[in-house]
């Protein structure tokens, strides 16, 4: 598997990493919590974080940590208690319930573990589908771009049970880019693939963030997926507690060890 290998330091305020005048997603002060009185549990505590336009950005940590909860405000999919969450220059954390839909179906792609392809449908009509719902006719150009893209002009015709794995989660990588989405959510995306199949999806992710021009933010528990992204988000207890530009393996896996031994320290000088 390749993976990039040129590496930069964090910096020092890790959340503002990305500093472009008009950022694709931002949150700011970000605060969510589950639970009532004892058992309230902060998934999110005050985060603030941008997500830079046309940079593939992945988001790591342990479970619990706050990572789904963080990719689930900035897509609308989950309300924060406070803060802001801005999408393309328009704060939707406001947002009425039909308002989040329309935003879902024309600024927002989604790639999830499991592909969510309808198996009646072929290939070409599950790459379609929410076009279809929302009367809407794909960019012919745009298509064939995407479907060259995902290498899967052979199989356009295919329903999901004659597909691999590999091949059913291109498809929804396609169908997910299709609408021109301002930014793309991916939730462990390659969570029920195997190494081969992982490969595929990721360097097409790669390829429409380099080539297309897409955003993306993903989030992964494996440091070879998040090694394809230009930049990796660290969180731990709701927080984000480290920031990599440029990542590697080895310095993915070197700043995972990190943050496990500081939330170790901390968790022992708690219980002391």
């Amino acid at each position: 598997m390749t993976v990039q290998t040129a590496a930069h330091p964090a910096t020092e305020n890790p959340s503002r990493q990305e500093t472009d005048a008009a950022p694709i997603a931002e949150a700011i002060g970000v605060r969510r919590h589950y639970g009532r009185a004892d058992t309230l549990v902060p998934a999110l505590d005050g985060i603030d974080v941008r997500f830079g336009r046309g940079r593939f950005t992945a988001i790591m940590g342990p479970s619990g940590s706050g990572k789904s909860t963080l990719m689930h405000c900035m897509a609308g999919l989950d309300r924060p208690d406070s803060g802001e969450v801005h999408i393309d220059g328009r704060r939707i954390d406001r947002l009425s319930e039909s308002a989040l839909t329309k935003l879902r179906r024309t600024k927002l792609g989604f790639v999830f573990q499991s592909f969510n392809l309808v198996p009646t449908l072929t290939a070409r009509e599950n790459i379609e589908l929410p076009l279809t719902i929302a009367r809407r006719k794909a960019d012919p150009v745009w298509f064939d771009r995407i479907i060259d893209a995902v290498g899967l002009s052979a199989r356009l015709g295919h329903r999901p049970d004659q597909l691999s794995g590999g091949q059913q989660q291109r498809v929804a990588c396609a169908r997910a880019l299709l609408g021109r989405p301002a930014i793309v959510f991916a939730d462990e995306p390659t969570g029920n693939l195997d190494s081969t199949a992982s490969e595929s999806v990721l360097s097409f992710l790669r390829t429409s963030v380099t080539e297309l021009g897409q955003s993306i933010v993903m989030v992964t528990h494996e440091p070879s997926a998040a090694a394809y992204a230009d930049r990796v988000l660290f969180l731990a207890d709701g927080r984000i507690v480290d920031d990599l530009a440029d990542p590697t393996e080895d310095l993915i896996l070197s700043r995972l060890r990190m943050a496990s031994s500081a939330v170790a320290a901390s968790t022992a000088t708690v219980e002391s």
